[in-house]
């Protein structure tokens, strides 16, 4: 069974910083992609950003340049740090398989960003 647990959200400022980390258990970590998804109030859950095993990234446009998604398989850690952060980040953070490669496991609590004005 896997068990994920998103950690670091938080309230800050416009234009501030947070870092994300999400702690995996079980053998999905070292051997799939994996992506941070997003799910903003009355919104859908999407993947903003995705990491392969070999440490390939992507982004979606509305995050590129100010999100780094990074993974340590070592210990079975993901990373998202958001620079920049903007109102319109406000979400709950989760992290799964990236959904391009397969479907996505049993999801996490996720973690809240608020960013306030």
């Amino acid at each position: 069974q896997v068990l994920l647990v998103e950690l670091g959200g938080g309230l800050v400022q416009s234009g501030g910083s947070l870092r994300l980390t999400c702690v995996a258990s079980g053998s999905i970590f070292k051997t799939n992609p994996m992506g941070w998804y997003r799910q903003a109030p009355g919104g859908e859950r999407e993947m903003i950003a995705s990491i392969t095993t070999g440490g390939r990234t992507k982004y979606v446009d509305s995050v590129k340049g100010r999100f780094s998604i990074s993974r340590n398989n070592a210990n079975n850690e993901m990373y998202l740090q958001m620079n920049d952060l903007k109102p319109e980040d406000t979400a709950v953070y989760f992290c799964n398989v990236d959904q391009e490669w397969r479907a996505p496991v049993s999801w996490g609590r996720g973690t809240q960003v608020t960013v306030a004005t």
